[in-house]
C-alpha cells in the first residue's frame, strides 16, 4: 500500500473511531465503485462492521485529504522547480496536517503579484532590512542614509521600504501565523453592528445591531444570521482581538515582535517593535481576521448541514400511512382548495377544485363535492396540506367526517414542504401533462401521506425546507450530504421493484436516472419482474450494477421467495443452508422467529460469508422485508385554536415536530406558524443536542410559554413545569422554514342549517 494511503488511513481511522485496516478496506471498495449503503449492508466482513455513518464521514474526509495530498504534490513540484527545496522545508511540507498550514509554508515561495516589498528589494533595500536585523544597537535612520540614491528619495522612503520587506517576511512566516491563529482563537470576539440609517429596514437583524461574543463560542445559527446580514449589507461584522486588554502594546503585537527577537532597548529593536505593531495592524490582523470569519462560516455551515441532514432523514423515514386510497387537499383561500384522489398505489383517480372560503364561501358545495369523491372511491385517508388555510380546511374536513357513515376516513395534516417545487417540475409535467400545476400539488400531498419516502425523493432535497440557513451554506457540500441521506434512507427501507417510480429507483444503490428509466421502460413493455435475476435483461444493467442494487430491490410473490427479502442474491446459498437446517419449507419458515431461535449462526460461516452476514440473514428470515420506519400516528390539534391570536400562555397543545435545529425544535400546533421549543425547554434536564429528545415527525405535547403575534414568534415548552416567560431571541425565529401566513376565518352557516343543507347537496350529487 502506498505510504500516502497509510497516512490517510491512520488520520481517518482516528477521526471515525476505527482501525486503519478498516479504513483501507472501505477506501478500496469505494474506489472500485461500491456505494455506501452496499458496503454498510453487504460488506461487513471486509470493513469489519463499519456502519453507514462512519462510512459517510470517511468518504467526505477522504475527499478533503486527497485534495490536500494533490495540493501538497503541486507545492513540492513548484518549490523544487524554483531550486529552493531543502530537506528541512520538505519535511515541514510533508508534516503539514491541514490545508491552511500547507499554504502558510508555501507563502514565501508562491508566485505573487508585484508587491511593495518586491519594489523595495528592486531598489536595493533588502540590504537595509538585513542590516537593521543584524545590528540592533545601530540607529536605523543612520543605516538608512547609505541607501538614499536613485529611486530612494530620502531616509524616510528607505525605512518604509525596509519596513515593507520585513512586514512581508512576517506575513509569510508559517510558525508566526500558527502562533497568532492559536492566540486569536482564544482571544477574539465577533462584533456585529448596524448603521443608524439602516435600522428601520433591518428589523429581522435587530438582535445584532450592537452584538459582541467570543469567536470560539458563536453558535452556528447566530454566525450564519450575522453573515447573512453582512452579505445583505445591513450589518458590519468584524473580529476584535485583545480588545479587553488594557496594555498599550497588545499581546498579539508582542507575539509578532517576538518573531523578530526584539529583546533589547537598542534603537534597532525599538524600531522593529514599531514595525511589528504596524505589520500586525495593517497586514496580519486583517488577513487573519478574514480567515477567522471564513473558519467560523465553515464551522457554522457544517453544523447547519448536519442539522438539515438529520431532519431530512427523519422526514424521509417518517411513518407511512400505508397503501390506502387517499384524498389530498391543497388548501387555498381565493384560488380554492385543490382536491386529488389517488388509489392504493398512488395512481391518480379524480380531481376537483372547491371554493369553501371567501369570496365565494361555498362551504356546503365544497363539502358535498368532497363527500361525493369519498363515497365514489372509498377513500380511507384525507391528507391536508399545512400551508395557508390548512386549519380552516381541516375544520371543513372534520365537520364532514362527523356526518359521514362508518367507516370514516382519517384526516391528517401533512407537510407541504417542496410540494410546489414538485408541481412545477419537469417530472410532474411528464407524469401529469394534462393536469393543472396547482392540482399536481394535491396529488403530491395525498401520496406523501401514503409513503413520504416514495414521494419526497421526487423533490430536490434542498427544496424540502427542513434546514437552518440552508441557502447560506456551501451548496456543493449540502447537496452531497443530502443526497447521501436520501440514498441511505431509500436503501434502508428497500424498494418494490414492480411499483417504484423512476425517481425512487434512481436512489437505489448502484442505479442512476438513466438505469431507473430503463427499468421502468422494461417493466412497462414486459410486465412485472418475476425475479431479481430478470434485472440482468434490462439494457445497460450489467453484473457490477446488479451486485450493487439487487439486495435493495424487493419482489413480492415472485418465483424466488428470497427476492422479497433483503438477503442478497449472492448469499442465497447460505440462506438455503439455514432453511434446510430448520427442516422447514422456505415460505413457511420466513417470519417464524421461533424456528430460527435455536440456530447457531457460526455453523454457516464459510470462506466468503462471515458471522455478520449470517446473523443478518437469520434476522431477515425472522422478519422478511421489515420496514425500519415507525408506526403511523397523527397529532390532534386543539379545537378553536386556529390562529396565533387564539394562543394564550399556559395552554397545553399537541403538535408535530417539523424541524429540529441546534437551538431547539419547531412544532406545528395548527396556527400557520410553527412554535419553538427552545433547547432549554425540551426536558426537565440539561439537553446538549435537541435530537437527543425529538426528531422531525414526532407527535409531542407542548405548553405555550409566550406569544409575540407581531413578530410571529411562539415560545413553547415540553417541561413538566414551565420556567416562565422568556425574552424573545433571534435564534427562536424559524429562519429557514416557510412562514405560514394567517388566514381569515371562513364564514360558515349555522350548524343546524349546515347539516340539512349538506345532506341535501350530497343527495343531488
Amino acid at each position: 500500500m502506498p505510504a500516502d494511503m497509510n497516512r490517510l488511513a491512520a488520520i481517518i481511522a482516528a477521526e471515525i473511531n476505527a482501525r486503519p485496516a478498516q479504513v483501507t478496506a472501505a477506501v478500496g471498495l469505494i474506489d472500485e465503485g461500491a456505494t455506501i449503503p452496499f458496503i454498510a449492508r453487504y460488506r461487513k466482513e471486509v470493513t469489519d462492521g463499519l456502519d453507514d455513518t462512519q462510512l459517510r464521514n470517511l468518504s467526505e474526509r477522504l475527499v478533503y485529504l486527497r485534495e490536500m495530498e494533490a495540493r501538497r504534490d503541486t507545492i513540492l513540484d513548484s518549490i523544487v522547480g524554483q531550486g529552493k527545496m531543502t530537506d528541512e522545508l520538505k519535511a515541514k511540507i510533508l508534516q503539514a496536517d491541514t490545508k491552511s498550514v500547507l499554504e502558510d509554508i508555501y507563502l514565501p515561495y508562491k508566485p505573487k503579484r508585484r508587491t511593495r516589498a518586491q519594489i523595495a528589494r528592486e531598489r536595493g533595500l533588502q540590504g537595509l532590512s538585513d542590516a537593521i536585523l543584524a545590528n540592533r544597537q545601530a540607529s536605523p535612520q543612520t543605516l538608512a542614509e547609505g541607501f538614499v540614491k536613485d529611486e530612494v528619495a530620502d531616509v524616510k522612503a528607505a525605512l518604509e521600504g525596509a519596513r515593507d520587506i520585513i512586514a512581508e517576511d512576517l506575513s509569510e512566516n508559517a510558525e508566526l501565523l500558527g502562533r497568532l491563529r492559536t492566540h486569536m482563537h482564544g482571544r477574539s470576539q465577533l462584533v456585529a453592528k448596524v448603521a443608524d440609517e439602516k435600522k428601520e429596514n433591518a428589523q429581522k437583524f435587530s438582535d445584532y445591531f450592537d452584538h459582541k461574543e467570543s469567536w470560539s463560542k458563536v453558535p452556528g445559527h447566530r454566525a450564519l444570521a450575522m453573515l447573512r446580514g453582512w452579505n445583505e449589507e445591513v450589518l458590519s461584522v468584524t473580529i476584535e482581538t485583545d480588545a479587553d486588554d488594557p496594555s498599550p502594546v497588545k499581546p498579539a503585537e508582542t507575539i509578532v515582535a517576538a518573531a523578530l527577537d526584539t529583546r533589547t532597548s537598542g534603537a534597532g529593536d525599538t524600531w522593529l517593535r514599531d514595525v511589528a505593531g504596524w505589520a500586525w495592524r495593517v497586514k496580519l490582523n486583517s488577513s487573519l481576521s478574514l480567515e477567522l470569519i471564513r473558519d467560523m462560516k465553515e464551522r457554522a455551515e457544517e453544523e447547519a448541514i448536519r442539522v438539515f441532514a438529520r431532519n431530512l432523514k427523519d422526514l424521509l423515514l417518517a411513518a407511512p400511512a400505508g397503501m390506502r386510497t387517499a384524498i389530498g387537499l391543497d388548501p387555498g383561500i381565493r384560488t380554492g382548495v385543490k382536491v386529488a384522489v389517488v388509489d392504493q398505489t398512488g395512481k391518480l383517480l379524480d380531481t376537483a377544485t372547491v371554493y369553501p372560503f371567501q369570496p365565494r364561501n361555498d362551504l356546503i358545495g365544497a363539502q358535498a363535492e368532497i363527500a361525493s369523491l369519498i363515497r365514489k372511491h372509498k377513500v380511507d385517508l384525507i391528507a391536508i396540506g399545512n400551508g395557508t388555510a390548512s386549519r380552516e380546511t381541516e375544520k371543513l374536513a372534520a365537520d364532514l367526517i362527523e356526518k359521514l357513515p362508518a367507516p370514516k376516513p382519517v384526516k391528517v395534516i401533512v407537510s407541504e414542504a417542496g410540494a410546489s417545487v414538485y408541481s412545477a417540475s419537469e417530472l410532474a409535467a411528464k407524469e401529469f401533462p394534462q393536469l393543472d400545476v396547482s392540482l399536481r400539488g394535491a396529488v403530491s400531498i395525498a401520496r406523501r401521506l401514503q409513503d413520504p419516502l416514495a414521494e419526497l425523493v421526487k423533490i430536490e432535497p434542498k427544496s424540502i425546507g427542513v434546514g437552518q440557513y440552508q441557502h447560506d451554506v456551501d451548496q456543493g457540500k449540502l447537496g452531497r450530504s443530502l443526497d447521501g441521506v436520501v440514498e441511505d434512507a431509500v436503501n434502508a427501507v428497500g424498494v418494490d421493484l414492480n411499483t417504484a417510480s423512476a425517481p425512487l429507483l434512481a436512489r437505489v444503490s448502484g442505479l442512476n436516472t438513466t438505469l431507473a428509466t430503463q427499468i421502468v421502460t422494461y417493466r412497462d413493455e414486459n410486465g412485472a419482474f418475476k425475479s431479481r435475476q430478470e434485472l440482468l435483461k434490462v439494457p445497460r444493467l450489467g453484473a457490477r450494477t446488479f451486485e450493487q442494487c439487487a439486495g435493495f430491490l424487493r419482489i413480492s410473490n415472485g418465483k424466488e421467495p428470497l427476492d422479497a427479502s433483503s438477503v442478497h442474491p449472492e448469499a442465497y446459498g447460505v440462506a438455503r443452508k439455514i432453511i434446510n437446517a430448520c427442516g422447514r419449507d422456505l415460505r413457511a419458515l420466513m417470519g417464524d422467529s421461533s424456528a430460527l431461535k435455536g440456530i447457531d449462526p457460526r455453523q454457516f460461516i464459510d470462506e466468503k460469508f462471515g458471522l455478520p452476514t449470517v446473523k443478518d440473514i437469520i434476522s431477515e428470515l425472522e422478519k422478511p422485508g421489515r420496514d425500519p420506519r415507525p408506526e403511523f400516528k397523527t397529532a390532534t390539534f386543539a379545537e378553536g385554536v386556529n390562529e396565533i391570536s387564539d394562543l394564550r400562555p399556559g395552554m397545553m397543545l399537541e403538535g408535530t415536530v417539523t424541524n429540529v435545529a441546534a437551538f431547539g425544535a419547531f412544532v406545528d400546533i395548527g396556527v400557520h406558524q410553527d412554535g419553538l421549543v427552545h433547547v432549554s425547554e425540551l426536558a426537565d434536564k440539561f439537553v446538549k443536542d435537541p435530537h437527543e429528545i425529538v426528531k422531525a415527525g414526532d407527535i409531542v405535547k407542548v405548553r405555550v410559554v409566550e406569544v409575540d403575534a407581531k413578530r410571529k414568534r411562539i415560545a413553547l415548552s415540553m417541561k413538566k413545569e414551565s420556567s416562565g416567560p422568556r425574552e424573545p431571541r433571534e435564534d427562536r425565529n424559524r429562519n429557514s422554514a416557510p412562514a405560514f401566513k394567517q388566514s381569515p376565518k371562513p364564514q360558515a352557516p349555522s350548524q343546524g342549517a349546515f347539516g340539512a343543507a349538506l345532506m341535501e347537496a350530497m343527495k343531488k350529487k
